[in-house]
């Protein structure tokens, strides 16, 4: 389950953003997941609630935004937003299309508590 993995590097770049920004605890983490990005949210979900609990995001949250793929036709130049795993244009019918997002998992946006000594 690669899910795992990616949890684990997730969790690192947290731990290594906390440490550059003088936090003690992370207690929200915030990611964009796109719907072809090959991560299954509730195997991601289970493993973030597995592994943070030996470290800093001991008690956060993840909030997972679900990207929809956006496509745009090569024939119609029309643009999409499909919700399911399909690169076909739904105006025109056509296969000649290319991936504009819901490809990536990228982090949005950690809530942070710093050092009580660092905020005075």
């Amino acid at each position: 389950m690669h899910e795992y993995s990616i949890v684990t590097a997730l969790i690192e770049q947290c731990e290594q953003l906390a440490l550059d920004n003088n936090a003690h605890a992370i207690t929200r983490v915030e990611i964009k997941l796109g719907i072809l990005s090959g991560v299954e949210p509730s195997l991601l979900n289970t493993a973030f609630d597995t592994f943070k609990l030996e470290g800093i995001c001991r008690n956060a949250d993840l909030i997972m935004h679900i990207q929809p793929l956006v496509i745009a036709c090569n024939d119609c130049g029309q643009q999409t937003e499909h919700k399911q795993r399909n690169v076909i244009c739904s105006h025109c019918q056509s296969n000649n299309t290319r991936v504009l997002d819901g490809e990536d998992m990228m982090l949005m946006q950690l809530e942070l508590e710093q050092n009580e000594e660092q905020l005075g």
